[in-house]
């Protein structure tokens, strides 16, 4: 009798952090002969990554978890119980071994849904402080694995991990020649990489383009834009933009000098594991819970970045900040060699199907 496929669940939305790592995971677990499934929300952005790929993904019911008193919030609670219900019945048709939860407020109902047929759930944390999700569904986790070593402050002691930011060996992989060729740039004068995020940052697009002139003068600037935010009749030979970029962002990582942004923690560790010092802008808290400040002031403190508050940013307060950092840099590029800590998403996949998860 040929032996059942072993299967696991993916699940986790909301925002391209929620998503990324689950989407590195699935071609590990396809070389491993374990088929991953997704359980991802009805117009997530989720739903559109996964989508690229080539396996299962099923919509659930899902309710937005809010931290304010709203009518909605009554309504998303049978919007919850009914993702619930439609969890179970795709987790047991396909019989998985485990879940596997980014966070997210679609996970919550999928996490509910494992606990109460007894499947094991792993969470991955990657803030300093949980989001709402996480903390909810953190209560009925197996094990929780965390991106900070001081995230273990805020999750249960008994079932926490540490395992540090994801690697990806291929953004070490750039070349000089193709990051110039891509851009138009010379060696002449420095890069500056700036990047909002997938779908762009408005208010750094803003101050990039109003102060373009002047922030030109010293720089080659190369600014990631997001969907939909390309902006036509830019014409200035030290600035290239793109909406977005994947096979390239390793050479133009390999041309950049400093890096500026917001402070999701994917893509800050991803400038300290490539050693890029950094200047963070984070989600100001009347647009977020506050987890890109915590995060930017982290890095700060260990002196891997400098920050500025949103609502503080003008030209002389960027200039101020990139004077300091390019007076500094070559002790904040020793202090990021020292960093260690991360992992492989093989390496995961390999613990979470050993077993290892577990103990």
């Amino acid at each position: 009798m040929e032996a059942k496929k072993r299967k696991v669940v993916l699940t986790g939305g909301g925002t391209v952090g929620h998503v990324m790592l689950n989407k590195l995971l699935i071609p590990c677990f396809i070389n491993k002969g374990v088929e991953p499934v997704y359980i991802g929300s009805k117009k997530g952005i989720e739903k559109e990554i996964i989508g690229a790929t080539s396996i299962k993904y099923y919509n659930i019911s899902s309710g937005k978890l809010r931290r304010y008193i709203s009518a909605e919030n009554f309504k998303d609670v049978f919007k919850v119980m009914r993702g619930v219900g439609d969890a179970r019945k795709v987790l047991k048709k396909e019989q998985v071994e485990f879940v596997f939860s980014k966070g997210g407020f679609v996970s919550v109902p999928v996490v509910l849904a494992a606990k109460s047929l007894g499947i094991p759930v792993y969470i991955h944390e990657s803030d300093i402080t949980p989001g709402l999700a996480n903390r909810i569904a953190g209560k009925f986790a197996t094990k929780i694995y965390v991106t900070f070593k001081k995230t273990l402050e805020y999750v249960p002691k008994g079932k926490s991990e540490y395992l540090g930011p994801v690697i990806r060996d291929e953004l070490k992989r750039g070349y000089r020649d193709i990051g110039y060729e891509l851009t138009g740039f010379t060696e002449e004068k420095p890069v500056m990489i700036v990047m909002g995020g997938s779908l762009g940052a408005r208010s750094i697009n803003t101050f990039v383009r109003e102060n373009l002139d002047a922030l030109t003068k010293e720089w080659q600037i190369i600014h990631l834009c997001g969907r939909g935010n390309y902006q036509e009749g830019l014409d200035n030979p030290n600035y290239r933009q793109f909406e977005f970029v994947k096979k390239e962002l390793p050479h133009l990582l390999r041309i950049s000098d400093i890096a500026v942004g917001r402070s999701g923690s994917n893509a800050i560790y991803e400038f300290l594991l490539n050693e890029k010092p950094m200047i963070l802008i984070p989600l100001p808290l009347s647009q977020s819970r506050g987890d890109q400040v915590e995060n930017a002031e982290y890095f700060k403190e260990k002196g891997y970045a400098e920050v500025i508050q949103d609502e503080e940013l003008d030209l002389e307060t960027f200039q101020t900040t990139l004077d300091r950092i390019e007076g500094n840099k070559d002790a904040i590029v020793e202090c990021m060699k020292k960093f260690e800590g991360g992992f492989r998403p093989e390496s995961l996949v390999n613990l979470l199907l050993d077993g290892e998860g577990q103990r």
